[in-house]
């Protein structure tokens, strides 16, 4: 039998909304006077689940309730779900960032985290002095660090840079340097969050083929977290779905993501999509919306394999970027991602961001998409910081095979020809 490395039980988080701290000197004294008499802390019998979608009475929610699993030694586990569901709260908690609310984790061995870009590194000292400095924080020794340090400067592909201050890093080279640290100092546990969407599509092979030999040669456990429902199935045996800060199922990654994916998407079709505004972004989407390409008109959310159409999304610069980056993902059911588009001027890795709103439209044309329901995803980045804007999933749209002609044509393949960018 293998040997369990991480047990948590009725672990729960809750949260008071709108402050920061656990509410008021009144709340804190109540709780205190309930504990001296050794009675149960009288918030933790209030506040609601989870739902960031809805309006709610409670000035508390849980962001964790009642979480309970174990995991072995040298197993890979996913945790999926929707934002807001609790994966990176309870990752927080499983790397000491926050404490629990109740509840108990047990862990054999030592834990390595990776939850934010740049998370540990000092912005003014060199690449190889956050390398000792981010291996002192997951609690290895100076000798420990020069063992592995040219094998973990060569993993990061950053070796050019690793005596330049990481404020000159781009946000994915940060990561892969994070990324290598935390892989190569042989932690027990390795905690991996969405952060490695930042990284370029030749990184994450990597890193995925790394978390896939540590834990089958190495005999450590990795804990993943990722949207990308494709590097689950690949990297994952088992996984664990969050709803609302509950488990909502637990056991095999190829029973859980068609549950959940046939669970979060409804059959109704998203062709326009209006965003909130984010005050603290410096650049962020608008709007997105699918859009004929003859007559101008949003879609209803069906397309035919005959018809061309424009993917068009509005956004805004509230001050210059001097490199930024644009993508649309196209993914289908299943979550693969299926067509990747890449906005860049003269086919360069960026373009300059000025002040102002943007519309934007990419053509996409018939029959580069077979049969089937597929899902956009718009993503934002910065060269120069990690404020990236992501937006999951935001349109959904459905290809009609109405033309049995070009059935005989279902495996051509159409290159979009056409991306525009105007000023609004």
């Amino acid at each position: 039998m293998s040997e369990v490395i991480l047990k948590i039980e009725n672990l729960s988080k809750q949260y008071r909304l709108g402050l920061v701290g656990t509410g008021t000197i009144s709340h804190d004294l109540n709780r205190w006077w309930h504990g001296i008499r050794g009675k149960e802390d009288p918030y933790l019998k209030i506040g609601e689940q989870n739902d960031r979608a809805s309006k709610g009475e409670s000035k508390y929610v849980w962001a964790l309730k009642d979480i309970n699993f174990e995991v072995k030694k040298g197993e890979v586990l996913g945790i999926i779900g929707k934002n807001g569901a609790g994966k990176s709260t309870l990752l927080k908690i499983l790397s000491k960032v926050t404490g629990p609310t109740t509840g108990s984790i047990k862990i054999n061995g030592r834990i390595a985290s990776l939850l934010e870009v740049g998370t540990g590194f000092h912005p003014e000292m060199t690449g190889k002095e956050n390398v000792f400095l981010n291996g002192a924080i997951l609690g290895m020794t100076k000798k420990e660090i020069n063992a592995k340090l040219d094998e973990i400067i060569e993993f990061s592909g950053c070796e050019r840079y690793i005596d330049t201050p990481v404020k000159r890093y781009s946000s994915g080279m940060k990561v892969r340097l994070a990324f290598a640290v935390a892989a190569h100092l042989e932690p027990d546990i390795l905690v991996v969050d969405e952060v490695l969407a930042v990284g370029d599509a030749e990184f994450q092979k990597k890193a995925i083929g790394k978390m896939q030999s540590i834990s089958q040669e190495g005999g450590r456990t990795v804990l993943f977290v990722s949207h990308n429902m494709t590097t689950i199935n690949k990297l994952c045996k088992n996984s664990i779905l969050l709803e609302s800060g509950r488990i909502s199922k637990i056991g095999l990654t190829s029973e859980i993501i068609p549950y959940y994916l046939s669970s979060a998407r409804t059959e109704e079709m998203i062709t326009n999509v209006v965003f909130e505004e984010e005050s603290l972004m410096k650049y962020q989407f608008l709007s997105a919306m699918i859009v004929d390409s003859s007559s101008d008109q949003i879609l209803d959310g069906i397309v035919s394999t005959k018809q061309d159409f424009f993917i068009e999304i509005n956004y805004l610069f509230k001050t210059r970027i001097p490199k930024c980056h644009l993508t649309i993902l196209i993914k289908n059911s299943l979550g693969d991602i299926i067509l990747f588009i890449d906005r860049t001027d003269f086919y360069q890795e960026f373009f300059v961001g000025e002040i102002g709103k943007y519309s934007a439209k990419v053509k996409i044309q018939n029959p580069l998409l077979k049969p089937g329901i597929y899902y956009v995803t718009l993503g934002f980045a910065n060269q120069y910081n990690n404020t990236n804007n992501h937006k999951f999933d935001v349109l959904k749209f459905k290809i009609e095979d109405l033309d049995s002609i070009r059935n005989s044509r279902e495996g051509d393949l159409f290159i979009p020809t056409e991306w525009t960018m105007v000023k609004i």
